[in-house]
């Protein structure tokens, strides 16, 4: 069994404010599946489908962004989820906006919510899919709750379906190969975004 989990913050308030891509993403995945994400419990809103005879659950903790570990311990412990079939999905202020990294592990970068399930879980082997929402220009807190420029927002609805296509590599062939693939993959198409017209 794996589990995909996209960070946020629940409410229409932060729907598509930056912290909130990694919902986003796990939206993508259950769009490309058809399947909602609807049930409530373990303090989030979750659903489960069959690929490559193995489960999978994508999960969106409503517990805000700081307390997502809760949500991530409850659900892992109730179905007995290795920390080696987690995957975390969340914004990172240290890549460019709409940039994509893939690691095994490691410290959070400052990112809280990613720290709350580093401290629960007392392991930094949890791997994640980080993706870029650039430098705030003043206040950090005002960057991440805010939504992206209309430049900004082509770029990150590319990197959420890049996002997507690595998870199913990474489904499909293994998490090395989708690091390997998707951690070198120079993106024309945001390039062609950002140039000016």
């Amino acid at each position: 069994m794996k589990l995909i989990v996209g960070l946020g913050n629940p409410g229409k308030k932060y729907e598509k404010t930056r912290h909130n891509i990694g919902y986003r993403v796990i939206d993508a995945i259950s769009e490309k599946v058809k399947i909602d994400v609807d049930k409530k419990d373990f303090k989030g809103l979750f659903a489960k489908f069959l690929y490559n005879n193995e489960e999978v659950i994508l999960f969106k903790p409503t517990t805000y962004m700081n307390l997502s570990g809760e949500a991530v311990v409850q659900i892992k412990n109730f179905y007995k989820i290795e920390n080696e079939d987690i995957l975390i999905v969340y914004d990172d202020m240290a890549l460019s906006t709409g940039q994509i990294r893939l690691r095994t592990g490691g410290s959070s970068g400052g990112q809280k919510g990613m720290q709350n399930i580093i401290d629960l879980t007392g392991n930094n082997e949890i791997k994640r899919l980080r993706i870029g929402i650039g430098q705030p220009q003043f206040n950090s807190v005002e960057h991440v709750l805010n939504k992206p420029t209309k430049e900004e927002e082509k770029l990150l609805e590319i990197a959420i379906e890049e996002a997507k296509n690595a998870i199913f590599h990474a489904l499909d062939f293994g998490f090395e190969k989708a690091m390997s693939k998707f951690n070198t993959k120079q993106c024309k198409e945001k390039e062609e975004v950002i140039k000016p017209e």
